[in-house]
C-alpha cells in the first residue's frame, strides 16, 4: 500500500467537488509494458517504494503485440558481435541516431537477454539448448555483407512472454499496481517534477500521487492513423501530457509504417514471417524486392520496403490493380508456419478467413512506430531544451521517449531492445535519485487543471461526437502524413487539424456516469491525439528532406547539410515553435544507404 493516503472517495456527481486522494510513493511508473515493468523491478530490487500506474491490466500492454524479437548479437547460430548490430542501427536509422545511445544499447542487449532469460523467458532453443536466433529486416554480418541470424525469439509471441515475465517478477517483488488509472497531468513546478494525476477509470475519482521521481512509458500514438497496428489504447498519452506541460518532442515527423500489415486491418504480420523466408510479391507474382535491395531483398529496412509496395501499387502492380500486394508464405511449408509462426498463422486464418500454408496473404503498409518522443539521455532522464538539461526528477522510456537510438527509421526487434534496456536504466537512475532527494513539496490545488478539462468535457452540450472526429483526423492524418508527403499535403493536414481542435471544443459527451465512462476517455484520448498530430505535422512540413521514413516527393534527398539535426516541437500559446540540436556522430561516418 502507498505509504499515506488522504482524501474520500469519489463524489458521485458531476462537477468541480470531486476530491482527489493523494498517495504517496518514492517513485511512479506510468505504463504496465515492458519498459515500465522492467523499470519496476530495477526500482525493487533497490528497495525503492515503487507504483506502477497503468490504464490497462500489465498484461494487456502492447508489449504483448511484439512479436518477432530481440535483437542482441549473442552470435549462437552465426558469427556476430555488437559493433555489427550497430552498424545496422545506425545505418539503418539514415544517420539520425545519436551513436553514443546506440552503442551503449547494442552492448548491454546481450546482458539484458541473458537476465530475461534468468528470470524464466522460455526462449526457442537450439539443439544444443542455447537461445535459438533468426533473421530479420536491416540485420546484416561484417557491416551489411548479407543477413544475419541476431533476433532472440520464443515462437512469434516474443512480446508476450516478455510481459509475462517481467510481471510475475514485480509482483514478487511487491510492486504496487494501480491498474486502470488513467494519468492525465504532470505535476511540475520549478523544473523538478513531483507526481501525477490520474483518473481511476472504474469510478470516475481523481487521485495524486506524490512521488520523489515519475517515469513515462505509456507506449506510442498510432492511433492518429487510420490503418495503424497499434492497439486502440496507443494514443500518445504521456507525450501529450508532457508536451502541454512544456517538454518539447523529439524527431515526431518520424513514423514508421511497417510493410506488412493485414490489408485494411492494420493487424501486424511479424517481419518474424520474412525472418523465416517469407517473400513479398506484387500482382503479377514477382519478388519485387530483388529490384530495391539486391543484396538482403526482402530483408530491408522497414521504410524502404514500405516505399517499394507503395511504388509497386503507383505503378500498376498492385494485386487485381487494388492498393496492396501479396505476403507469400506458401512455401516454407506447415511445421515452420505451425512452430514458428503459430500466432500469425491464427491472425489470417482469423481475420481473412484464408490458410498460409496455401494461400498468398494480402498486405499493405500499417502505421506502426513513433521513432520520436520525449527526450531522454542514456540514463532516461528526461531533457527539456536542445541544451539537454535534465528536468529533475523525471524520466522516459520506451516508444513514448526518444533516446535517440532509432533515429529516423527503427530496425525491427530494437523496440524491444530499447524498452528492456532503457527501461531497466531508468529504474537504476531513479533509485539513484530517490536515495539523494528528498520529496519536493506538492502545489496547492495540483488537480485543478485536470478537474477543469473534465468539467468542460462533460457540460458540453456540443453536436459533435469523439468516433467521427477520430475518423475524420485519422483519415487525414493517413491521406497527408503517411507514406508520402508533399507541401500541399502536409499543409493540408494542417488546415484539417486546425478545424478539428475547433470541433473538438463542441465535443459532447453523452455518457454522464462515473463508472467506465469509455466515452469521456475516449474524448480525452482524442485531445491528445489532435495536439500530437499537429506537432507531428509541422515537423515534416518544415523537415524538407527524405530521410528514414520521412519521405518528402518534393525533397527526395537526403540533406545532410541542412538537417542532419534532431527536431525539438513545442507548444506554446496555441502555436508550435521548432528548435533543433545536433545528431551525436561516432565512429560509423555518413554514407549512401544501400541494401
Amino acid at each position: 500500500m502507498s505509504a499515506s493516503t488522504m482524501g474520500s472517495g469519489p463524489n458521485m456527481g458531476s462537477g468541480t467537488d470531486l476530491t482527489p486522494k493523494v498517495h504517496r510513493f518514492e517513485a511512479i511508473v506510468v505504463g504496465g509494458g515492458g519498459a515500465g515493468l522492467y523499470a519496476a523491478l530495477a526500482l525493487s530490487k533497490e528497495k525503492v517504494q515503487t507504483a506502477v500506474l497503468s490504464k490497462l491490466y500489465p498484461s494487456r500492454s502492447h508489449t504483448g503485440a511484439a512479436q518477432g524479437g530481440i535483437g542482441a548479437a549473442l552470435a549462437n547460430v552465426e558469427d556476430d558481435n555488437p559493433e555489427w548490430h550497430m552498424y545496422d542501427t545506425v545505418k539503418g536509422s539514415d544517420f539520425l541516431a545519436d551513436q553514443d545511445a546506440v552503442e551503449l544499447m547494442c552492448n548491454e542487449a546481450v546482458e539484458t537477454v541473458y537476465e530475461l532469460e534468468h528470470l524464466g523467458l522460455p526462449f526457442n532453443r537450439t539443439a544444443d539448448g542455447k537461445i535459438d536466433q533468426r533473421k530479420f529486416g536491416g540485420h546484416t554480418k561484417d557491416h551489411g555483407k548479407g543477413p544475419v541470424k541476431r533476433a532472440c525469439f520464443s515462437a512469434d509471441r516474443t512480446g508476450h512472454m516478455i510481459l509475462q515475465t517481467l510481471y510475475q517478477q514485480c509482483i514478487k517483488n511487491e510492486v504496487d499496481f494501480f491498474d486502470e488509472f488513467h494519468v492525465m497531468d504532470l505535476i511540475l513546478k520549478d523544473g523538478v517534477c513531483r507526481g501525477v494525476v490520474a483518473y481511476e477509470i472504474n469510478n470516475g475519482s481523481l487521485h495524486i500521487f506524490h512521488a520523489k521521481a515519475v517515469l513515462f512509458a505509456t507506449g506510442g500514438s498510432g492511433r492518429m492513423f487510420k490503418i495503424t497496428s497499434n492497439a486502440h489504447a496507443l494514443t500518445g498519452d504521456g507525450m501529450a501530457v508532457a508536451l502541454r506541460r512544456g517538454v518539447p518532442l523529439e524527431d515526431m515527423e518520424f513514423f514508421q509504417f511497417h510493410p506488412t500489415g493485414i490489408y485494411k486491418m492494420g493487424i501486424l504480420l511479424s517481419e518474424a514471417c520474412r525472418g523465416e523466408g517469407g517473400i513479398i510479391r506484387n500482382g503479377k507474382g514477382e519478388r519485387f524486392m530483388e529490384r530495391y535491395a539486391p543484396t538482403i531483398k526482402d530483408l530491408a529496412p522497414r521504410d524502404i520496403v514500405s516505399r517499394c509496395i507503395h511504388q509497386e501499387v503507383l505503378e500498376g502492380r498492385g494485386v487485381n490493380g487494388k492498393d496492396y500486394v501479396h505476403l507469400d508464405l506458401t512455401h516454407l511449408g506447415a511445421e515452420v508456419i505451425e512452430k514458428k509462426l503459430p500466432d500469425i498463422s491464427d491472425f489470417v486464418r482469423t481475420y481473412m478467413g484464408i490458410d498460409p500454408v496455401k494461400d498468398l496473404i494480402p498486405i499493405q503498409p500499417t502505421a506502426h512506430y513513433a521513432m520520436g518522443g520525449i527526450p531522454a539521455n542514456k540514463d532516461s532522464e528526461v531533457v527539456g531544451d536542445e541544451n539537454n538539461t535534465v528536468v529533475k526528477g523525471f524520466y522516459a522510456a520506451g516508444e513514448c521517449a526518444c533516446v535517440s537510438v532509432h533515429g529516423a527509421n527503427r530496425l525491427g526487434t530494437n523496440s524491444l531492445v530499447d524498452i528492456l534496456v532503457f527501461g531497466r536504466r531508468a529504474g537504476l537512475s531513479m533509485a539513484k535519485y530517490c536515495r539523494s532527494n528528498d520529496f519536493a513539496a506538492l502545489p496547492a490545488n495540483a488537480d485543478e487543471e485536470v478537474k477543469a478539462q473534465i468539467d468542460r468535457l462533460r457540460s458540453n452540450s456540443g453536436e459533435e461526437r469523439t468516433l467521427t472526429l477520430r475518423s475524420d483526423l485519422q483519415a487525414s492524418m493517413t491521406d497527408n502524413c503517411g507514406v508520402y508527403r508533399t507541401e500541399g499535403t502536409l499543409k493540408k493536414a494542417l488546415s484539417d487539424i486546425a478545424v478539428f481542435k475547433s470541433r473538438f471544443s463542441k465535443l459532447h459527451v453523452s455518457d454522464r456516469s462515473q463508472v467506465f465512462n469509455t466515452d469521456l476517455l475516449d474524448a480525452m484520448e482524442l485531445c491528445n491525439l489532435i495536439d500530437l498530430a499537429r506537432v507531428t505535422v509541422e515537423a515534416a512540413l518544415a523537415r524538407q528532406e527524405s530521410r528514414g521514413a520521412h519521405y518528402r516527393e518534393d525533397f527526395q534527398k537526403r540533406d545532410d547539410a541542412k538537417w542532419l539535426k534532431h527536431s525539438l516541437a513545442s507548444l506554446s500559446n496555441g502555436k508550435v515553435d521548432l528548435k533543433y540540436k545536433p545528431v551525436v556522430m561516432g565512429k560509423f561516418p555518413l554514407q549512401e544507404r544501400k541494401y
